[in-house]
């Protein structure tokens, strides 16, 4: 009894030592990582994860023959850098040390894209958004993959996740984002080559939960701003915090670029959100290591119970949020057109918003030709006896109006009251007056919280809402 109790406690011992061994030898990777992931094409792509310390470690990607050697530094990490193909797939990713070898599998080569923000990049067949129901009745699309974020928040900054790459499946698609699939549905189409997008978004997050602590720590007037914010019970509104858990994860991995549709929850503080959407910019790109394309939507009409007659707090946000295109390689999406009733601030043309964004990548990330396809922004004016001429940014054939007259543009003297204008197109340009205003001082073009102008380009764009000062 005594000898077998003895040999007992030994096999004991040697599993728990083959086990100790074994979890010291393994190869760990964050969840990114995953079987069904989409790596950006032609581009050096960075991987890590976690080993052994001081073991060795051979990766061997399926689309190359050169094998790529680490070792596991004195905190059990290492990275490595895997130069990928043109697009295509799928493939295995094989991770072998002295003592295991693992792999990833189904792996595809394409376009990776990150899309963020609050509710309105959020919304989707979970929120019975109508578009997407649609979209689940019809066969999966086996080269579009996702990765959905779980919303979270964090006071510390996260190395990883519990969610994986999926398939775009009628099941996944049932909580994912429809500006989200509807663009890579779109890049699908027109690049033909496998897309994966990534879904980071809570809705009603202001801005500041999204942008690294120190980012917006060092800024006074930005720190005061967001300690208005009072703690939610169902969404982070610390500063970094979704930062820290949703994005920190992910930033290393390659991708193509951001899209980003938020502001509604910052309309109260509207004066500084241009400033603080350039911080956020500058810092996801230099948390990335790379100056990437950062294309969003610019909030629609809605009216917002924190403004007043005189103060139209949703028209002054729209109005810094159009500061950002001063920065390289970035486009804004106006959707005043797609909204059928302002009093819902989840407009349902959720496709037509994700179209708008895919083709000013189509355009400046992948070289595609196309014309008028930005929404024109205001670019200058001068003043010509009583009309004030104004021009247009991104304004290739000529504007013009859906309907006999130009709505929600006024015009204002030396008396500071507005009058409905009158004006005209020719070509670019907008001749704007009124006979009763000798000397224009001010002009406003869909500026207030509800207003939906009826002025595009030629191709149905709507042009930005603007406001002049003369």
């Amino acid at each position: 009894m005594m000898r077998k109790q003895i040999n007992t406690a030994f096999l004991l011992v040697a599993i728990l030592f083959t086990a100790f061994n074994q979890a010291v030898g393994q190869v760990a990777l964050p969840s990114i990582f995953s079987d069904h992931m989409v790596l950006q094409r032609n581009a050096e792509v960075k991987i890590w994860g976690w080993g052994g310390r001081g073991n060795q470690l051979w990766i061997l990607p399926g689309w190359s023959k050169d094998t790529v050697k680490v070792t596991c530094d004195g905190n059990a990490r290492w990275s490595a850098t895997l130069k990928t193909p043109e697009a295509g797939g799928p493939y295995e990713i094989k991770f072998v040390n002295r003592r295991m070898t693992t792999s990833l599998k189904d792996i595809l080569i394409g376009e990776v894209w990150l899309c963020s923000g609050q509710s309105n990049m959020e919304w989707g067949a979970q929120n019975k958004h109508q578009e997407m129901l649609d979209e689940l009745t019809k066969p999966t699309n086996n080269n579009i993959r996702l990765l959905h974020v779980n919303r979270t928040g964090s006071d510390t900054p996260q190395e990883n996740f519990i969610n994986t790459w999926e398939k775009a499946s009628n099941e996944r698609l049932q909580e994912f984002s429809a500006i989200g699939y509807f663009l890579a549905q779109k890049l699908n189409e027109e690049l033909d080559v496998p897309i994966g997008i990534i879904s980071a978004n809570i809705g009603g997050t202001n801005a500041e939960v999204w942008i690294p602590k120190e980012a917006v720590e060092s800024d006074p007037v930005l720190l005061a701003d967001a300690q208005t914010y009072l703690p939610h019970r169902s969404r982070p509104t610390t500063i970094g915090a979704s930062w820290n858990s949703m994005l920190n994860p992910l930033k290393g991995f390659n991708i193509a670029g951001f899209c980003w549709y938020q502001g509604e929850a910052n309309v109260s503080n509207y004066q500084n959100y241009g400033k603080l959407m350039n911080v956020l910019v500058d810092s996801w790109r230099e948390e990335w290591g790379q100056e990437f394309p950062f294309y969003y939507v610019q909030i629609a009409p809605h009216p917002y119970k924190q403004s007043t007659n005189v103060e139209q707090k949703a028209a002054l946000l729209r109005e810094q949020q159009a500061i950002l295109l001063k920065q390289p390689k970035t486009g804004m999406v106006v959707v005043s057109d797609l909204v059928p009733d302002v009093k819902n601030i989840h407009p349902p043309y959720k496709r037509e918003v994700a179209n708008r964004l895919a083709d000013i990548a189509l355009v400046e990330v992948y070289g595609k030709k196309k014309q008028d396809y930005k929404s024109p922004v205001y670019r200058s004016h001068t003043v010509r006896g009583n009309e004030v001429i104004v021009e247009f940014d991104y304004v290739e054939n000529g504007l013009m109006v859906k309907g006999n007259t130009i709505k929600e543009l006024f015009i204002a003297g030396e008396d500071n009251v507005y009058k409905v204008a009158d004006a005209k197109i020719e070509g670019n340009k907008l001749i704007i007056s009124n006979a009763t205003v000798e000397k224009p001082r001010s002009v406003t073009f869909s500026f207030s919280d509800v207003a939906i102008g009826n002025l595009f380009n030629k191709k149905g764009l709507p042009v930005a809402p603007f406001r002049i000062e003369i």
